[in-house]
């Protein structure tokens, strides 16, 4: 008698998400360190993975509207 293990989404790796968002797996890994980049799953010592779906909100969250600050008038 088996059991069935419900999928969740495919785990990617640090090269996989940085060929998506157009950065070098060297840029992510420095985002890393400093906390900045997407949410990760680090599954030993050398491996690192990344759920889609944190990418996408990591991606999502960073849109801007302008490139400066407001400057109030008056």
């Amino acid at each position: 008698m088996g059991f069935q293990i419900e999928q969740r989404e495919r785990l990617l790796t640090s090269q996989e998400v940085a060929e998506w968002v157009g950065m070098t797996p060297s840029a992510l890994s420095q985002l890393r360190y400093r906390g900045s980049g997407p949410k990760f799953r680090k599954l030993g010592p050398k491996t690192v993975r990344y759920a889609a779906s944190d990418v996408q909100a990591w991606i999502d969250a960073a849109g801007q509207t302008q490139t400066g600050e407001l400057q109030e008038v008056g």
